[in-house]
C-alpha cells in the first residue's frame, strides 16, 4: 500500500513532469481573480497520460474506502472534477453526478447534472483547491438537495490557511493527493525550479494577497 508521504511526492512529480503544474516565479501567472501567482495548475492534462490517470484514479478509490467507506453517489465539481469524479464512480461502480456553480438560467435550470435523490450519501471529487469556494458551492447545493456529504477528495491543494478555515467552517473534510509544500519539495528535489526562487514561493503561500500585489505590473 502507498504511503501518504510517497502518495503526495509521486502526485507531484507527476504534475511536475507533464507541466501539469507550471512554476514561474519571475513572470508570474495571473488568475481568473487578476492576482499574480507563481504557480499555476492544470490537472485536466493528466487525463491525457494513462499512466498518471489511472495513479490518480486508484489513489481516489483508495482514499474513498479508507476514509469514508461505502457511498451512494460520486460526486464532480465542474469542469476539472468532472472527468476524473466518472473515472473514480466507474471504477467503484458507482453513479455519478456533477455539480455547476450555479444554475444554468435555461432548458431544466439544473445546478446538479445527473440523478441524485435526499439522503444519499456523497463523496465530490475535485481538481484542486484554492480558497475552496467554488467546491463548497458544490457541497452546499448538493446538501440543499438533501444530501450527506461524507467528504471531499482533490488532486492538489495550496495549503492557503483560508481554504482551511473554509472548510472548517462549513464542517467538509478535505483529503488531497499532493499539496504546495510538497510540490514545491518536489520542484527543488527534481530541478524544477532553482533554490533562489524558493524564498519568493514561501512568501507567496504565506500572504498571497501582499505578493500580487508586490508583483502587480
Amino acid at each position: 500500500m502507498i504511503t501518504n508521504k510517497d502518495m503526495a511526492a509521486q502526485t507531484a512529480e507527476f504534475l511536475l513532469t507533464v507541466k501539469a503544474v507550471k512554476l514561474n516565479n519571475e513572470h508570474p501567472f495571473t488568475w481568473a481573480s487578476g492576482r499574480k501567482s507563481p504557480i499555476y495548475c492544470d490537472n485536466r492534462v493528466t487525463l491525457s497520460y494513462p499512466e498518471i490517470r489511472t495513479f490518480i484514479r486508484q489513489r481516489f478509490t483508495e482514499i474513498i474506502s479508507e476514509m469514508w467507506g461505502d457511498v451512494d453517489v460520486i460526486a464532480g465539481v465542474a469542469t476539472g472534477g468532472i472527468a476524473q469524479g466518472a473515472l473514480v464512480a466507474q471504477e467503484l461502480g458507482k453513479p455519478f453526478v456533477y455539480v455547476r456553480s450555479e444554475q444554468k438560467s435555461h432548458g431544466l435550470t439544473n445546478q446538479i447534472e445527473g440523478e441524485i435523490h435526499a439522503g444519499q450519501s456523497v463523496v465530490v471529487i475535485e481538481d484542486l483547491v484554492s480558497t475552496g469556494k467554488s467546491s463548497l458551492i458544490a457541497v452546499k447545493a448538493l446538501r440543499e438537495k438533501g444530501c450527506v456529504v461524507k467528504g471531499m477528495a482533490a488532486i492538489f491543494t495550496y495549503g492557503l490557511q483560508v481554504a482551511a478555515d473554509n472548510f472548517e467552517k462549513e464542517n467538509v473534510d478535505l483529503v488531497t493527493l499532493t499539496d504546495y509544500d510538497t510540490l514545491v519539495a518536489t520542484a527543488k528535489e527534481k530541478d524544477y525550479i532553482r533554490p533562489d526562487a524558493l524564498e519568493s514561493l514561501a512568501a507567496w503561500r504565506l500572504n498571497p494577497e501582499k505578493w500580487s500585489d508586490d508583483h502587480m505590473a
